[in-house]
């Protein structure tokens, strides 16, 4: 559940009355925009969720009469309504300022248009309600794409995590990643509280990034777009030359394509990893180097065909 003064210092919005109040909780990231409500239906109100009242809601309140308002508001006003929302700028009504004030319940403003400021909020909830699953690993953000090094145990993830954050890349989390989906087709980490802006480097220890390089070597959660294995080399393993092997992993019921990187003496993993991100988000923008070999290739071979035919 999420407090409603979250939800105002994070989303920095007003609080127009009922400051008091804002320790209240919200279960559900949907939005309700009571329309249907002040013509008297409440037969389907929803009333767990945060109640938002924009320009039609506000106009059809004030050609209301005062005895309609006070009806209407207090049944609005229900015992497990988490807060109203009053977007756009607009007056809030007194009537329902009085009575919220009496059943304990906030009343947020905010000059957002009403669909801008409702999605807001709405992703905000989705992200902080989201059920979390923690997995090992080192995210970073390289080149603005949300990078997980994985691999196992003292294979140099952290290391390599750190070489990056010193070639200027950001640290989101070392060792322990939360993650949750944010929608069907991403998923996002981010770093357990206690864990923040920190790194374990054996042999050193407990390091600060933020205090060491600053706050722009650091931040707060990432999507994860590619995950990278990290794979002792071994010579009788068979490793993907070309880049055409496609492979991908699950990572809260969501796809993430994978790559895996061997690991041996004299290899610059974080360099490795810096044209990793670089040449996967070339193929997301349709540039694919593997295909341009294949075409080279086959150019070549129909060339020598027709110097071996004449």
């Amino acid at each position: 559940m999420v407090q409603m003064k979250d939800i105002v210092n994070q989303l920095q919005l007003d609080v127009y009355s009922g400051e008091e109040f804002l320790d209240r909780t919200v279960e559900s990231s949907e939005i309700s925009r009571p329309g249907l409500e002040l013509t008297g239906y409440f037969n389907y109100y929803p009333a767990d969720r945060i109640q938002m009242l924009g320009k039609k809601e506000i106009t059809f309140a004030e050609k209301m009469t005062a005895i309609e308002k006070d009806i209407i508001f207090k049944k609005l006003s229900a015992k497990t309504v988490p807060c109203f929302v009053v977007a756009r700028g607009l007056k809030v009504p007194e009537e329902l300022v009085e009575i919220t004030q009496k059943k304990g319940i906030p009343i947020i403003t905010s000059t957002i248009s009403t669909s801008r400021l409702s999605g807001i909020i709405s992703n905000f909830l989705e992200s902080q309600l989201a059920e979390r699953v923690s997995i090992h690993g080192v995210l970073v953000e390289v080149y603005g794409l949300g990078v997980l090094i994985q691999g196992s145990s003292g294979i140099g993830k952290s290391e390599t995590g750190l070489e990056l954050i010193k070639k200027g890349h950001r640290l989101i989390a070392d060792d322990r990643v939360d993650i949750y989906r944010q929608d069907e087709r991403s998923v996002v980490g981010e770093a357990p509280k206690i864990l923040e802006h920190l790194m374990e480097i054996r042999g050193v220890g407990i390091i600060d990034i933020m205090n060491l390089f600053g706050a722009s070597s650091v931040r707060n959660r990432s999507q994860i777009q590619l995950v990278v294995n990290l794979q002792d080399w071994k010579t009788d393993n068979t490793y993907d030359r070309l880049g055409s092997a496609t492979e991908s992993i699950s990572l809260a019921n969501v796809p993430v394509p994978r790559i895996t990187i061997p690991v041996s003496t004299g290899r610059n993993v974080a360099t490795i990893i810096e044209v990793a991100a670089m040449n996967f988000r070339a193929k997301t923008m349709g540039y694919d180097a593997t295909k341009k070999f294949e075409d080279n290739l086959a150019q070549l071979i129909e060339e020598n065909s027709s110097g071996n035919g004449e």
